[in-house]
C-alpha cells in the first residue's frame, strides 16, 4: 500500500485508525452519561422515529443479536428505548426511541457537536458525501439515511 490511498483497499487502516479516534472522543462524552458508543450507534439509528426491526438494529449496531437484547434491555430500564410487536410482522419486534430518549439523543448529539467543534474542517461534508459514495459502491443494497446524526453517523451509518 502506498503512502496516499488509491483504492478502496487502501482505505481501510485510514478508516480504522479515523473510527478508533472518533469513537475515543465520542465515548467520552458518553461516558459521563454511563453510555457506550454501542448505544449511541443504537440512539442515533432510531432516532429516524420510524422503529427498526431489532435484527436491523443488531446489524447497524454491529452487535450480536444476543448482545443487542442485552444492550437494549439497558437503555429500556433507562426508559430510552421501548420495544413493540412490529405491526406488519408480528414474529419481529421494533425498537422507538421514548420521548425521554428523544431528548437524551438530541441533548447528547449537541454536546458531541460542541466536543468536536475544534475538530471539523469545511471538508468534513466533502469527506462524509465520499464516504456515502464508497458505502454504496461497497453495499449497492443500503440505502441512505434521511438525516445524518453527530459523532460517528454518515449519512447511511
Amino acid at each position: 500500500m502506498s503512502d496516499l490511498p488509491g483504492s478502496a483497499a487502501d482505505l481501510l487502516p485510514l478508516l480504522t485508525r479515523a473510527e478508533r479516534l472518533l469513537s475515543r472522543r465520542v465515548g467520552g462524552v458518553l461516558a459521563a452519561e454511563s453510555l457506550t458508543i454501542e448505544a449511541w450507534r443504537v440512539l442515533c439509528l432510531l432516532a429516524d422515529g420510524r422503529g427498526h426491526p431489532m435484527s436491523e438494529v443488531a446489524a447497524e449496531a454491529s452487535l450480536p443479536p444476543g448482545t443487542l437484547t442485552k444492550l437494549v434491555d439497558h437503555l429500556v430500564d433507562r426508559n430510552l428505548v421501548f420495544r413493540r410487536v412490529d405491526p406488519v410482522d408480528r414474529r419481529r419486534i421494533r425498537a422507538y426511541l421514548t420521548a425521554r430518549g428523544r431528548r437524551e439523543h438530541e441533548r447528547l448529539a449537541a454536546q458531541i457537536q460542541t466536543d468536536l467543534a475544534g475538530s471539523s474542517a469545511p471538508e468534513d461534508a466533502d469527506l462524509a458525501g465520499l464516504l456515502d459514495a464508497l458505502i454504496g459502491r461497497l453495499d449497492p443494497q443500503d440505502r441512505p439515511r434521511a438525516e445524518p446524526g453527530p459523532g460517528l453517523t454518515t449519512a447511511r451509518a
